[in-house]
């Protein structure tokens, strides 16, 4: 068996890119490690040239306080979907691929120019741009409505759904079930409706964490959750971010309550003439739901809410889970009208 590489060791990258040919002999490279997810190692490597790449390597066991294994191979199937999504999503939205390594679980993309910021660190600043909400919703509908136009090449490609299972719904949804009996019922009932939509690829990912800004531009990365499934999804963990924020940042919390209602509907009209999938707004609802217990409750809390946030977060979504709203603009205003009221926790049932 190979002897895997880590490429956090940037002797070890030098040599492993050297013996490859991926690098000159006499060139002079530059490697530094980059805080990211959970799931992978990532590093940059600027070349002499100029030429960046961002190198990301699966990891097998999650960095996460509880125990979160999943298949490293999932890097191919990101490969597979950056080659996809390169033709699906707006122009200039997705790195292109360099190149991939089977044996050592490893892709190379190419780095986003320098200037750039990450949009999950300026909306935690509390700056929400009703332009940026609009690519963000115009972006996730084009793949959407793309993809389902093309169903008959995507299916098979991406119908192998064992990284969604290991990475969203288990840890997600079937983790957080087990943590609280009052919200099993509707995560078991969720898991099992999702496990059944097959209606467009799903980034499965979807999150302003993974939105790089550069310039007038929106870049989408990691992709390794993608899949063949329910486009509700990618909804629900995306308007969670919103509402979290929402629910972190009181002084703007209405903004962030509007930047949901917008990016809800500039999504749909990125459908334009086309057929809506069959009761997405309903599953939308109940992805965001189930997303927002997640973030509080799951094997990956969201970091930046304390206890006491993820309490609050908790008694709120429980108690919507009893009542559901119907749209996801009720959801919107349900939701932070809850935030501001905390019901005794052995009263939820009541609720």
């Amino acid at each position: 068996m190979t002897e895997l590489l880590d490429i956090e060791n940037s002797t070890a990258l030098t040599a492993y890119l050297l013996d490859r040919g991926r690098i000159g002999w006499r060139e002079s490279v530059e490697i530094r490690c980059l805080a990211g997810g959970v799931s992978n190692r990532t590093v940059l490597v600027r070349r002499g040239d100029g030429e960046a790449w961002v190198l990301k390597q699966a990891l097998p066991k999650l960095r996460v306080q509880v125990d979160w294994f999943s298949d490293p191979d999932r890097n191919h199937h990101e490969a597979t979907g950056m080659r996809w999504l390169g033709q699906l999503a707006p122009p200039g939205s997705i790195p292109r691929l360099v190149f991939e390594d089977r044996t050592q679980h490893l892709l190379a993309m190419e780095a986003v120019p320098d200037p750039h910021e990450n949009w999950k660190t300026i909306l935690l600043g509390g700056h929400v741009d009703p332009a940026r909400i609009g690519q963000f919703a115009e972006l996730l509908g084009t793949i959407h409505r793309r993809s389902a136009e093309r169903s008959d090449e995507l299916t098979d490609v991406f119908g192998d759904r064992q990284y969604f299972e290991s990475l969203r719904l288990e840890p997600y949804y079937g983790y957080a079930a087990q943590q609280l009996t009052d919200a099993a019922d509707f995560l078991h009932r969720l898991i099992a409706g999702t496990r059944q939509i097959r209606r467009t690829l799903v980034h499965g990912d979807y999150s302003p964490k993974n939105i790089l800004l550069c310039g007038p531009r929106m870049v989408l990365v990691d992709h390794e959750v993608i899949h063949w499934g329910d486009p509700a999804f990618d909804l629900g963990f995306s308007l969670t971010h919103l509402l979290s924020k929402a629910h972190f940042l009181p002084e703007c919390r209405e903004q962030f309550a509007a930047a949901a209602r917008q990016y809800w509907s500039d999504y749909l009209a990125q459908w334009g003439e086309a057929a809506l999938p069959d009761g997405l707004e309903t599953m939308a609802v109940r992805h965001t739901l189930g997303c927002l217990l997640a973030r509080v409750a799951g094997r990956s809390p969201l970091e930046y809410l304390d206890e006491a946030h993820r309490a609050r977060q908790r008694d709120a979504v429980v108690a919507l889970m009893q009542r559901m709203p119907n749209t996801v603009d009720e959801l919107t205003v349900d939701f932070i009208k809850r935030l501001a009221y905390r019901p005794r926790r052995d009263n939820l049932n009541e609720l």
